[in-house]
């Protein structure tokens, strides 16, 4: 085989004369070699990084896991925890799922921080939840990092499977330091911050896979597709939706992923996003079989009104998201931690038996009819402790939490 990289016939030269390889070189020798089984390593030497910072006191686990979110392995997952699990995993997408997910969106780019979500991910997957959500501009990639270092260390450590997690990520933002120049084409980008041109979704969509160091990704949102609605007008966006999901779907095909989405904040609840149009496009290019199957919007306390619209019957997008075979997943379930205190007075009310305000915010999310799964960011173990106790309480069932609103 030719060996074309200047850097690499150095090492060959320096092996060949018999002299001894400085730390960088064997670096770049181990980046090559990854370069020469087909995948592109340089990126991953920061997750590598990572993995050192986070588990020092363990061996370090390196690698990709193979294979994705399946029917056996969320069973198992489930049934391991089915002593005192209470109504604890709801049915989606032929998989069993916890109803409270584990979210990494907030706090500082800094080493504690991706520590604190390496320990607090791998504690919510010993304690039964398997359902993960992250995105590429989380932190500016770290929170993907700290979860792939998490997962792996479950699977090597902890004896859990790969197939009985749900990871899910985003992409659509422009990331720092994750940008590649050349796919950034005028007219693409919306308001200097948004893209969702085909080719540069799968430059982040590779990006995601090395960071979170999985061959293939369970579920790939559009990350707030509704935020170039602000500077392009439905036409347009209509066109460029239609060849994401294109897109989406040849890497559905391709193994990439097993399903994607759209994570939302309003676009749901202002009309600016459609979910049965979105649906249409997607059975217009997949069929009955497409993989446009999740999606992801606020869910909370703080937001009473669209609650209220959510829970009446046939107006809700959950309602519509049913009837399609789509599964939702609530975010801000806590929203950022404002609905931890001082919630109305008919919520305790209407669930007296648990111990805190952000245990009922979380058990009255989670009990809202149509929503799989609750997320809500955990950084801190004592959260995950907190937020999973909630196993042991099974949700309000339909009557209930419809008659809790009129207390």
């Amino acid at each position: 085989m030719e060996v074309h990289h200047p850097g690499l016939r150095s090492i060959l030269d320096s092996l060949r004369s018999g002299k001894s390889l400085s730390a960088g070189e064997l670096q770049d020798l181990e980046r090559q070699l990854d370069l020469m089984k087909g995948r592109d390593a340089s990126p991953c030497t920061e997750p590598q990084r990572h993995l050192r910072l986070v588990q020092a006191a363990t061996p370090v686990v390196t690698g990709t896991l193979d294979g994705a979110a399946d029917r056996k392995g969320t069973d198992q997952f489930a049934a391991s925890f089915s002593e005192h699990a209470v109504g604890f995993y709801n049915e989606a997408q032929g998989l069993r799922l916890s109803s409270v997910g584990i979210g990494t969106y907030r706090g500082a780019m800094d080493d504690e921080t991706d520590a604190a979500y390496f320990s607090a991910v791998r504690a919510a997957l010993r304690a039964g939840v398997n359902v993960i959500d992250t995105s590429l501009n989380y932190r500016h990639q770290r929170s993907e990092r700290s979860v792939g270092a998490a997962l792996r260390a479950f699977v090597a450590q902890d004896g859990g499977s790969r197939n009985g997690v749900l990871v899910c990520t985003k992409g659509g933002y422009l990331v720092p330091g994750a940008l590649s120049r050349e796919l950034l084409r005028e007219g693409e980008i919306a308001g200097d911050a948004h893209c969702m041109a085909p080719e540069f979704l799968m430059d982040q969509l590779e990006r995601s896979r090395r960071n979170l160091g999985l061959t293939r990704v369970d579920v790939y949102y559009l990350h707030n597709p509704e935020t170039q609605l602000r500077f392009i007008d439905a036409s347009t966006f209509g066109v460029r939706i239609r060849r994401a999901f294109e897109r989406l779907e040849q890497a559905a095909s391709e193994g990439l992923i097993s399903h994607y989405g759209i994570a939302t904040w309003d676009g749901f609840f202002d009309g600016s996003l459609s979910l049965k149009s979105l649906e249409a496009t997607a059975r217009q290019i997949g069929g009955e079989a497409h993989r446009f199957r999740f999606v992801q919007l606020p869910v909370n306390l703080g937001m009473l009104d669209e609650l209220r619209s959510l829970a009446d019957s046939d107006r809700g997008v959950l309602d519509i998201a049913r009837d399609l075979d789509i599964t939702v997943m609530a975010s801000a379930s806590l929203l950022q931690g404002r609905s931890t205190a001082g919630l109305p007075g008919w919520i305790t009310h209407a669930l007296p038996h648990l111990a805190t305000d952000a245990q009922r915010a979380l058990q009255f999310v989670r009990s809202t009819p149509g929503v799989t799964c609750a997320l809500t960011g955990m950084r801190d173990t004592r959260h995950v402790a907190d937020n999973t106790a909630l196993a042991l309480s099974p949700p309000l069932s339909p009557k209930q939490y419809r008659a809790a609103f009129h207390q």
